[in-house]
């Protein structure tokens, strides 16, 4: 610029620029993700700990499956971790385990019946059909009568039942009952006032019975049906072996029966406060009774030595068996029969693990029990098994007791069925 004759000289200018607005946000957003980053990083050091570490970038396979107490397994929280870690999760209808074998599967990878009578009639019928089907059989658990203290004490005074041989302090938790005794109870129609209930503190005058689940669609309900005709019949080691026997049979011990809660309510209505007096004595299996038992420890640090075992002296072990419908289902019955960390699990639950000859394993669970504080049941003669009726006169006995179809034919005859 000139003025006049002399040039004149702007001053210079200081120009004073404003931080990027990118660069702050993007500080802003580091900021933000600086704890995203530390919860996924340490989210990656549990999995690692966990032997997950690669499950979140592997395909996780939804399996199908139905069966009745054995649900107990799968639903345990410990077991749902051990399977993920072979990418397998499971998902459960609840069904008892006779109408797990008379309804369409078509839909399931595997079911898991309670006992061999609805395992085998659902081999049958798939072999029959040319359709996959493998068992696998990973644990069994013994058939019990589960009941109260005060209610073994008035059987131990009718001399219906003795304590085991002690197995731990203080009071007893395990007794053997003789089901002759109790069956002739039953069919006198004696009540519990009338056997001294009163002298343990508590008035009952409904009549002495045993509650099973419903016998048209439970293992442990039929189970405890031929364990009851068996005895009734007096003489051991007979089982019926024709139509007529089997119609006999289930004719003379229907009235020594009472049943009709589903499986599952029949152990809660037992946990239940109410249970001393809705259902003092129900049909059950073992697992149930020690899992509960080590969950209680657990919360409680002591035993609830309230609630009691009745074993009966003729010995029925159900054998559970696990059916793969399909490849996928045979892999998880591979893996819950061999795999370390699920059978020691089972174990934990209360169940008793086979070895590869069908047998018994060891004495593990005596040994987990003992380091729970938990006394142990006596094992002796756990290779002794009440023998059951065949599935043909099994499945007529079931239908007249229960008064229900026999599996295969509305009519009640089982045609198809193995002899």
């Amino acid at each position: 610029m000139v003025i006049g004759e002399r040039p004149v000289i702007e001053e210079p200018r200081l120009d004073v620029r404003r931080q990027s607005s990118s660069l702050w946000s993007r500080r802003r957003l580091l900021v933000a993700f600086l704890p995203v980053l530390a919860a996924v990083l340490t989210s990656v050091a549990v999995l690692a700990v966990s032997g997950n570490v690669l499950l979140p970038f592997e395909r996780v396979v939804t399996l199908e499956g139905k069966m009745a107490s054995k649900r107990d397994f799968f639903e345990d929280k410990e077991v749902q971790r051990l399977l993920l870690k072979h990418h397998i999760r499971v998902h459960i209808t609840h069904s008892g385990s006779r109408e797990v074998a008379i309804r369409d599967i078509s839909s399931y990878d595997f079911v898991f019946p309670s006992g061999q009578p609805a395992g085998d009639l659902i081999t049958s019928q798939r072999a029959a059909k040319n359709q996959y089907v493998k068992v696998h059989r990973p644990f069994v658990s013994p058939l019990v009568l589960a009941t109260y203290r005060e209610y073994a004490e008035t059987l131990e005074a009718a001399k219906i039942v003795t304590p085991q041989r002690a197995s731990g302090k203080g009071q007893p938790l395990y007794y053997v009952v003789d089901m002759q005794k109790l069956l002739e109870s039953i069919d006198d129609e004696k009540r519990w006032n009338e056997i001294g209930i009163q002298n343990h503190g508590i008035t009952n005058a409904n009549r002495i019975l045993a509650q099973s689940p419903d016998v048209c669609g439970s293992n442990s309900a039929g189970t405890y049906l031929a364990l009851v005709a068996f005895t009734w019949h007096g003489e051991k080691d007979e089982v019926p072996d024709t139509d007529k026997e089997a119609d006999d049979r289930a004719v003379a011990v229907k009235h020594l029966l009472e049943q009709g809660l589903p499986a599952a309510d029949v152990f809660r209505t037992y946990l239940s406060p109410e249970g001393k007096g809705i259902a003092p004595v129900v049909v059950a299996y073992e697992h149930q009774y020690l899992a509960y038992q080590v969950q209680y420890q657990a919360e409680s640090k002591e035993l609830d030595s309230e609630r009691v075992l009745l074993y009966p002296d003729n010995k029925f072990v159900t054998q559970p068996q696990f059916i793969a419908l399909n490849m996928k289902g045979d892999r998880l019955g591979e893996l819950i029969t061999h795999d370390p960390e699920l059978r020691q699990r089972a174990m934990e639950l209360g169940f008793r693990i086979l070895d590869p000859s069908g047998e018994v394993s060891g004495d593990k669970l005596s040994q987990f029990l003992r380091g729970r504080d938990i006394p142990v049941p006596s094992m002796e003669g756990d290779n002794t098994r009440t023998s059951m009726p065949r599935l043909r006169f099994l499945e007529r006995m079931i239908s007249i007791v229960g008064d229900c179809p026999a599996a295969g034919s509305p009519a009640g005859s089982t045609p198809g069925l193995p002899e």
